[in-house]
């Protein structure tokens, strides 16, 4: 017979229950379940996240509210009448539509400038070896965390010297230049981790440098470049101070600037205007996240493209 009895086979004892009654030791069954450190840790970890979303869901909460409520103040109350008179109060051109217009124009074009000149600037640094490599990714890293009003006086005296204030074109190519060290240090983290193989290949096959940039790694990375461009095309567009010292004309002042005008000479706010106008600023943010949201979910493209 190739079976061995457990009952009589005496390593089979020996690993079960010793040599004795007071000898080796027993195996212990296994505890199911969580502890009492890893439950509290749990219960801890649980009561915090429930009190950061609501430090996010309260400020939404009163903006939805407020913006039905032609009574609104700045306590989350329940509207007793609810009305779109806010609505229909800032439904025209001057108010609403010519200052997001503005806005598009300005944070579009800049996004377009900034992502367009961080992909030719990050490819080399991905790509090649250089001398000036380490120091130049130190001085973006510096870069990343200057202020903009440290920069803003000597900017605005130099804007007024050559002619560009209160000129859009010159608004947009500021706003494009001063997100440009963080594009640059998103974008070459993830043409990092597209393989310089694949792109090799398509060297063997005469396809030039942009060729392959364009047609090899820029669909390669798709969900960094979605990240990059949401990220810079948000911070654009909730910048107060560049516009407010670059644009003068009321034509030409973004929906940032103009959010100052829901609150008169006094200090009194009209806060379910104001709730109502939020609304429709932050629109533009949401869709480019739904745009662009589908490129995140795809993942790394390249994955398994490399052998061996």
């Amino acid at each position: 017979m190739t079976a061995i009895d457990e009952t009589t086979d005496p390593a089979t004892r020996e690993d079960r229950g010793g040599a004795g009654s007071g000898g080796g030791s027993r195996l212990r069954p296994r505890r199911s379940g969580m502890g009492p450190r890893e439950r509290s840790s749990t219960i801890a970890s649980t009561v915090v996240m429930l009190v950061i979303g609501a430090a996010f869901l309260v400020p939404l909460l009163w903006v939805v509210l407020a913006s039905f409520n032609t009574e609104a103040s700045l306590s989350i109350a329940w509207p007793e009448n609810w009305s779109l008179g806010n609505f229909a109060a800032i439904w025209n051109m001057e108010t609403t539509f010519r200052p997001l217009l503005n806005s598009l124009i300005l944070c579009g074009g800049a996004t377009i400038v900034t992502m367009v000149t961080a992909v030719l600037c990050a490819y080399p640094m991905s790509r090649y070896r250089f001398r000036a490599k380490r120091p130049l990714l130190l001085g973006i890293i510096f870069s990343t965390g200057l202020p903009i009003t440290a920069i803003m006086i000597p900017v605005y005296s130099l804007f007024v010297q050559v002619n560009l204030i209160d000129s859009m074109g010159g608004a947009i190519l500021f706003l494009g230049a001063s997100s440009l060290p963080y594009a640059i240090f998103l974008t070459k983290g993830f043409m990092d981790g597209v393989p310089v193989e694949i792109e090799e290949s398509a060297w063997t096959e005469g396809a030039g440098v942009y060729r392959a940039l364009w047609s090899v790694v820029l669909p390669l990375m798709r969900p960094g470049l979605a990240v990059a461009t949401i990220f810079t095309f948000v911070m654009m567009w909730g910048n107060f101070f560049v516009p407010f010292m670059l644009l003068l004309s009321p034509e030409n002042l973004p929906a940032a600037v103009t959010l100052y005008t829901f609150s008169s000479q006094y200090g009194q706010v009209a806060y379910g205007q104001l709730a109502a106008f939020s609304i429709f600023y932050s629109l533009p943010v949401v869709v480019l996240y739904l745009f662009l949201g589908r490129s995140l979910g795809q993942g790394f493209a390249a994955a398994g493209g490399v052998k061996g």
